[in-house]
């Protein structure tokens, strides 16, 4: 009769841990998600002359915590939200529908890939690597993303996007995931740390 209420005790008490995590989790992705918004509402500027339209944030830079913090599903996921609410809020004079599609493709693509490459060794060898492939595999889904929805948002000839990729999209890309990865690798540690405490 004892050793059945210990394992009843134990059940009872390996659920609440479950609900506590699972609630610190959507809690801190909640909160993750409202810090991006705050960002790229904050900071934004352009940063190639060739295209002032490209503006740089550092919104992705939250996202890419949680992520390490919380696995690439989390990510992704948090990725989708945060772009929809940016793309009706804070950025919805920048695309769109357009914007959002191009926001959850870009980050995302860079969130499942930095992500997965992480969760496999939790080192700081393998975020710094997980950062560099994220960034460039975000870079060349961007110019993916240019060709087939630029044309339509500018309402220009793809000829002239093309025109656009190396002056323009490809290092203006580069710089933007290159900087928020940078400061995601400095910044991830700690913050992850906190946000995962006494789980």
């Amino acid at each position: 009769m004892e050793n059945v209420v210990k394992t009843k005790t134990a059940k009872a008490t390996t659920v609440t841990a479950r609900r506590t995590n699972n609630i610190r989790k959507i809690t801190s992705l909640g909160m993750l998600g409202a810090i991006s918004i705050i960002l790229v509402a904050v900071v934004h500027f352009p940063i190639m002359p060739a295209a002032p339209f490209l503006e740089y944030d550092p919104a992705d830079v939250p996202i890419l915590i949680g992520t390490f913090a919380f696995g690439p599903l989390a990510g992704f996921l948090l990725t989708i939200v945060v772009s929809i609410i940016q793309g009706m809020t804070v950025s919805a004079a920048s695309g769109g529908p357009i914007g959002i599609l191009m926001h959850i493709f870009a980050t995302g693509s860079c969130v499942l890939i930095a992500g997965n490459i992480y969760a496999k060794n939790k080192t700081r060898k393998s975020a710094a690597i997980a950062l560099v492939v994220g960034a460039l595999v975000m870079t060349t889904a961007m110019v993916l993303m240019n060709l087939i929805l630029t044309p339509i948002f500018l309402g220009q000839s793809i000829q002239t996007v093309i025109k656009m990729l190396v002056p323009a999209i490809i290092p203006f890309n580069l710089i933007k995931a290159g900087l928020n990865c940078a400061i995601t690798f400095v910044l991830y540690k700690s913050i992850s740390h906190l946000l995962k405490a006494d789980q």
